[in-house]
């Protein structure tokens, strides 16, 4: 059964994009198809994937003006693994998705009922062609990542250990729950520790504090391996033993049973 995984915050530079990376290329790599839905118009998940698309055709497919095989595109890379994953690119015209849906709310009403419900009726009718589906969201509570949340099966959101990210995290859980009650009753979530810095006591104590309101996984460090890992589009999984990024990820995939 397909899985759709979420990677999801309302607040930007907190390491959202380098978790879809990562966690999209790892599934791959064990052998599984994957899709990779990328809603935030910087598309930079689309570029480091090898997709550079002019002009993006999600808005269109989200309200049923074209089919899926117009917008999934085939990831580049040189590693056997990207024969696995396919993306839907995303480009700086996802900015028309909100006035594309007040045009057609009509359109909207009839076939989804709601359009916070177009994500997964378009995921309903491809799901059975892949193994996981991972959905990258814009930094803000807009359209694409609430559509994103009543779709998804499990939400994760980076989150650095710092009072002004913690902070940020209340809106998004207070909009978390309402999905959940309202649309998407299985709905989980689990907070990723991102950028860490260990040797600060202040990180330390937001992170026992989080883990005691919240599912924390174990933290990902903020290293030059990740860095370099995006500029060079090359995966933690394939640096070297002695990378600690890749000790970091091995970790977090198996907290959360995604090996």
């Amino acid at each position: 059964m397909c899985k759709v995984i979420t990677i999801a915050n309302n607040k930007g530079g907190v390491g959202k994009t380098m978790q879809a990376y990562q966690l999209s290329t790892h599934l791959a790599h064990q052998g599984n198809k994957v899709l990779v839905i990328d809603l935030d118009s910087q598309a930079n998940l689309s570029t480091t994937l090898g997709v550079d698309v002019r002009r993006t055709l999600i808005p269109e497919w989200l309200i049923g003006d074209v089919e899926a095989e117009d917008v999934i595109c085939p990831s580049e890379g040189e590693h056997d693994f990207y024969q696995n994953l396919s993306v839907i690119p995303s480009s700086r015209h996802m900015a028309n998705l909100a006035k594309l849906l007040i045009l057609s709310e009509s359109e909207v009403r009839k076939n989804a009922g709601r359009k916070e419900r177009l994500l997964k009726l378009r995921l309903q009718e491809i799901k059975d062609q892949f193994d996981y589906i991972v959905i990258d969201t814009p930094p803000m509570l807009g359209d694409e990542l609430i559509m994103a949340l009543v779709a998804s099966d499990r939400v994760l959101i980076p989150t650095q250990a710092q009072d002004y990210s913690i902070d940020g995290l209340e809106e998004l859980m207070d909009t978390f729950e309402i999905i959940k009650e309202s649309e998407n009753p299985g709905l989980e979530f689990n907070i990723i520790p991102s950028m860490v810095n260990a040797r600060r006591k202040l990180e330390r104590q937001r992170l026992e504090e989080l883990a005691q309101s919240f599912k924390v996984t174990p933290g990902v460090r903020n290293l030059v391996d990740m860095q370099e890992s995006i500029a060079l589009r090359k995966p933690v999984f394939l640096m070297g033993k002695k990378s600690k990024g890749k000790a970091d990820y091995s970790q977090l995939w198996d907290s959360l049973g995604l090996r």
